[in-house]
């Protein structure tokens, strides 16, 4: 059905496609046969203290406001992240914003983080019962929130837009991910300096300890870091006692891009960041030693991309672009013979 659809949905604007597509999902939860369709096989993985039902799951940036889950959770997913949210609602950055790569299978967007603000998404997160996102006949989903903080809050101030969210989440979603790693607000990836960094994962951990806190917290990277960046902000990870790491974010690189709109600001994704994601979980499952487990993420499109992920050292995979190029088969596709 989706080499039907895909014509069509690639000759409209790319968040408009997007709207679209994510409204259809929204509807499946209404149309129980269709839940049939992407009955995948359980393949239950333990992390961060949570039960996973299968490996692979769904990328934030997705769904940013929540509006699909329970439509994008009958595709088969293991988890869904949600976001990334901000506490107040913002626009994020002008259109067009999002810029599809076909050759490349890859996107470019700058998007800023567009959010309906904190309070909207979380008052359609407590309409998910119990915490835990049920299925019919495919047990639960984990669902994770994304946290990011609005554009006009200072770096220096972050932590208190973090720690906000926090709050408000923490009864909502099965785990946190601090998104300090997106290239599209300006100075955001300064956050992963080991100085500001200490700061702000230190004034996390002091909060989370007293509300005694047990929910899992997450810091997702970027691609872009150098070995020492990388090295420090693993060790300032590890030190503030996160749960995991997300590795990674979109890039600001074009390496190996074909496509004549590889101009465009903003983070890549897709085909051409699959390289570089790979050396970064390389690398990062090295330095952690086993200590936390790893979300590996980026230029994830295929079986053979999972496996490979998997095999590198990674405890769960995400997947985003693969779906606007494969669709929402791929789900089943990587799941039934995974």
């Amino acid at each position: 059905m989706f080499s039907i659809l895909r014509p069509l949905l690639f000759s409209l604007d790319p968040e408009t496609s997007h709207a679209l597509t994510l409204y259809a999902l929204r509807s499946t939860q209404y149309l129980p046969f269709l839940k049939q369709i992407y009955k995948v096989p359980s393949k239950p993985v333990h992390a961060f203290g949570l039960t996973f039902k299968n490996p692979l799951g769904l990328a934030a940036g997705y769904d940013k406001d929540g509006v699909a889950v329970r439509g994008l959770a009958a595709l088969g997913f293991g988890h869904i992240e949600v976001g990334t949210v901000t506490p107040k609602p913002q626009a994020g950055n002008p259109r067009p914003r999002v810029f599809r790569l076909a050759e490349d299978e890859a996107a470019i967007n700058r998007m800023g983080f567009p959010s309906q603000g904190m309070l909207k998404v979380a008052g359609r997160m407590s309409k998910i019962a119990g915490r835990k996102l049920k299925v019919e006949g495919k047990g639960s989903v984990v669902v994770g929130v994304n946290l990011g903080k609005n554009k006009d809050t200072p770096l220096e101030e972050a932590a208190r837009d973090y720690v906000e969210l926090m709050k408000v989440f923490a009864p909502l979603a099965d785990y946190l991910t601090i998104n300090i790693s997106s290239p599209n607000t300006i100075g955001l990836r300064r956050l992963q300096n080991r100085e500001m960094l200490e700061n702000l994962l230190g004034q996390i951990n002091l909060e989370r300890e007293t509300w005694n806190l047990k929910l899992p917290i997450l810091v997702k990277i970027s691609p872009d870091l150098s070995d020492e960046e990388l090295d420090d902000a693993i060790g300032v990870i590890l030190d503030k006692k996160m749960d995991g790491i997300i590795a990674t974010n979109t890039t600001l690189s074009r390496e190996g891009v074909r496509s004549s709109l590889k101009g465009e600001t903003g983070g890549l994704s897709g085909g051409p960041l699959k390289g570089r994601s790979e050396a970064v979980l390389s690398r990062v499952v090295k330095l952690v030693g086993g200590r936390v487990p790893i979300i590996s993420v980026g230029g994830i499109a295929s079986l053979e991309d999972a496996k490979k992920r998997l095999a590198l050292g990674a405890s769960l995979v995400q997947v985003y672009t693969g779906l606007i190029y494969r669709g929402p088969g791929l789900v089943k596709e990587i799941l039934k013979n995974l």
